[in-house]
């Protein structure tokens, strides 16, 4: 909870930064300050997520039993990206095979069921996600 009452007056002045930004300056120049601050939030972000991952690992080997409660932290971590990398990816995938099934079909109607069958192949790709997640929560 303190998390979101921190990141969101953050995420709302960022908001209004490039907002403004965008407003006074050119689109080329603001969006070269956005990327750089984008990589620069990325960069920060990894480090705190390398920091926890070491730190937690650490301290649940060293001082927590078994069967504490943090000692499932990487494990719940490592499911929720791979459920967060197979929906983006799903999502992804299935805008094309979407916009290209649906190309398709007005001009040819009778390729329906093949255009399902793909964009059905792409939605595969977040029950993977959702199977690895299952296993490494198993695991824990």
């Amino acid at each position: 909870m303190i998390t979101w009452l921190v990141t969101l007056p953050a995420i709302a002045a960022m908001w209004w930064a490039v907002r403004t930004l965008y407003r006074r300056r050119g689109g080329k120049r603001t969006l070269r300050y956005v990327v750089g601050a984008n990589l620069a939030l990325l960069a920060g972000a990894l480090a705190l997520l390398v920091a926890a991952l070491s730190g937690s690992a650490a301290q649940a080997a060293s001082a927590a039993p078994a069967g504490a409660p943090h000692a499932n932290s990487a494990a719940l971590i490592g499911a929720a990206i791979a459920v967060a990398g197979a929906s983006i990816g799903s999502a992804i995938a299935v805008a094309y095979t979407g916009a290209a099934a649906l190309a398709a079909l007005s001009e040819r109607p009778e390729l329906f069921g093949r255009a399902m069958v793909i964009v059905g192949l792409a939605e595969g790709i977040a029950i993977y996600g959702l199977v690895v997640a299952v296993l490494l929560i198993g695991k824990a």
